[in-house]
C-alpha cells in the first residue's frame, strides 16, 4: 500500500480534515522508550507525547495490562480492591485537602466532572478561565477554549488575559504591579458574571498554563488569585492533565507554581496510553457530586484502569522519573536560553521540567509572532529525527514535551539538530 493511498483511505474513513502533524505526515508503526519508528524504518526522538510518560511500550505497563485483562475487567459496580488501592495511592500524592476521586477516561470528561462538582458545591454556574486556554473538546469544556478578548463573555463563562512576563498587559511595570493588573482582570471577570446573574462558581486553569506557552508568570500570581477566588466564594480547579505526574520536575504543577487548588484534574499520562483520568477533591465535594449526579462511566474505575494506573506509578518511582524530569529539563532549558540573545528570531525560551517552549518571533524588538517559521522549524526538526509541535496564543511556540524517560543523551542530540536547523534557516 502506498503512502498516498493510506492518506486517501484515512480521509474517507475518518473524514477529510482529521488532524495530522507535519507537511508530510508520518506513518508511525512502533514505539519504544523515547523513540518512534515509521513504516520505512526511520527512528525519531519523541519530544511531544506526554501520554506514554514512562516510555512507549513500557514492559511493566504492558505486562500489567495483559495480565489484568486476562484475569478480569468489568465495570465499576462491583467491589474491587485494585481500584480502591489505586485511588488511595493517587490521593496520597496530593496536598491534604484532596481526599477522594472520581475516575473517568479522558481529560475532557474529568474537567466536565470538576465543573459540575463546583457548580453543585457553590450553587452557582459562572466559570472563569484564561483567554487562550484549552481544557477539552466537549460542548461545555470546548466552549472555554481559545476564547480571546473579543469573545470573552459567553453565557456562564468569562475569560481573562493569561498572566505572562514576555508580552505583559502593560509595559514598564514592576512584577508586583503587573501581578496586580492581572488580578484586577480576574476581578472584572467575576464581577461581569455577577452582573449578568450567573454568580461565580470556579476558576479553572492549567497549573503552568501549558497551552498558553507555557509563560513565565508574575511572582505570587497563583497564590494571590487563589485567595481572590476564595474570597469571592469560588473554587479553584487545577487542570493537571499536562502538568501533572512529574512533568514539571515535581509531582504536580501546582507545587511548582505555589498554590493549593480545591480540585485537581488529571488524565493523559495516568495510563501510559490506556484511557484513565480523574477528578480529585475534598470528600464532601465528591460526596455531594455522587449524591446529585449518580455518575457512572462504563470504562472508568475498572480493574484494568487500576492495574495499569498502579504500574505507571510504580515505574515513575522505580525509574526516578520526577528527578529525571527536573535534571534533564533544567539543563535543556538552560542550553536553549543561551540561544535567545544569539538569534533575533528566538524571542524566548522557558519552561518547567520537561515541558519547554521556544518562542519564535520575526525579531526580538517587536516580538511579532512568526507562526510560519515555527511550523517550518518543526518540519525541519522532523526531517532530522526529532518530533516537536507548536502551541501558544499565536501558534509560534515550539512545544517540547517528551516522555519522562527522555535522557541527557536525547537532549544533547536534539540541541545538535536544533543548531543545524538554525544554521540552515539563517543561510
Amino acid at each position: 500500500m502506498t503512502y498516498s493511498t493510506l492518506w486517501q483511505r484515512r480521509d474517507q474513513a475518518l473524514g477529510t480534515g482529521a488532524e495530522l502533524f507535519y507537511d508530510k505526515p508520518l506513518e508511525i508503526v512502533r514505539g519504544e522508550g523515547t523513540y518512534l519508528f515509521d513504516s520505512e524504518g526511520n527512528r525519531y526522538v519523541d519530544m511531544y507525547n506526554n501520554v506514554p510518560c514512562v516510555g512507549h511500550a513500557n514492559p511493566a505497563v504492558v505486562k500489567a495490562m495483559a495480565e489484568q485483562q486476562a484475569t478480569l475487567n468489568v465495570h465499576s459496580r462491583y467491589l474491587h480492591e485494585g481500584i480502591v488501592t489505586f485511588a488511595e495511592r493517587l490521593i496520597a500524592l496530593h496536598h491534604d485537602g484532596i481526599e477522594s476521586a472520581v475516575f473517568s477516561c479522558s481529560g475532557t470528561e474529568a474537567v466536565e466532572v470538576a465543573i459540575q462538582m463546583a457548580r453543585l458545591v457553590t450553587g452557582h454556574k459562572g466559570i472563569i478561565c484564561t483567554d487562550a486556554t484549552y481544557h477539552g473538546n466537549s460542548e461545555l469544556v470546548g466552549s472555554m477554549s481559545y476564547l480571546g478578548t473579543e469573545m470573552s463573555e459567553m453565557g456562564h463563562i468569562r475569560a481573562f488575559p493569561f498572566p505572562e512576563l514576555y508580552r505583559p498587559l502593560e509595559e514598564g511595570l514592576s512584577e508586583e504591579q503587573l501581578c496586580d493588573r492581572y488580578l484586577a482582570r480576574v476581578e472584572c471577570s467575576i464581577e461581569s458574571l455577577k452582573a449578568e446573574g450567573s454568580d461565580f462558581a470556579a476558576l479553572i486553569m492549567c497549573s503552568i498554563f501549558a497551552n498558553e506557552g507555557p509563560p513565565e508568570i508574575p511572582s505570587g500570581f497563583m497564590e494571590k488569585v487563589t485567595k481572590l477566588v476564595h474570597n469571592e466564594g469560588g473554587l479553584v480547579i487545577a487542570d493537571e492533565v499536562q502538568s501533572g505526574y512529574g512533568r514539571t520536575g515535581v509531582w504536580w504543577g501546582y507545587e511548582k507554581t505555589h498554590f493549593l487548588p480545591d480540585m485537581v484534574v488529571t488524565g493523559k499520562p495516568m495510563g501510559n496510553g490506556l484511557p484513565i483520568s480523574a477528578t480529585a477533591a475534598r470528600k464532601d465535594f465528591v460526596d455531594a457530586f455522587r449524591a446529585q449526579k449518580d455518575y457512572f462511566n462504563t470504562c472508568a474505575a475498572t480493574p484494568l484502569q487500576a492495574a495499569v494506573g498502579m504500574a505507571v506509578l510504580d515505574e515513575i518511582e522505580r525509574l526516578d522519573l520526577v528527578r529525571n524530569a527536573s535534571e534533564v529539563g533544567d539543563r535543556l532549558i538552560s542550553k536553549l536560553k543561551e540561544k535567545v540573545p544569539e538569534h533575533d528570531w528566538i524571542g524566548d525560551a522557558r519552561g518547567f521540567g520537561l515541558f519547554l517552549g521556544v518562542e519564535i518571533v520575526k525579531d526580538s524588538a517587536s516580538k511579532d509572532p512568526d507562526a510560519e517559521l515555527t511550523l517550518l522549524l518543526s518540519n525541519r526538526l522532523k526531517e532530522k529525527g526529532f518530533l516537536v509541535s507548536y502551541s501558544g496564543r499565536f501558534n509560534n511556540v515550539l512545544k517540547i514535551r517528551p516522555p519522562l524517560v527522555f535522557s541527557h543523551e536525547n537532549a544533547d542530540a536534539f540541541l545538535v539538530a536544533f543548531d543545524e536547523c538554525i544554521g540552515e534557516l539563517s543561510e
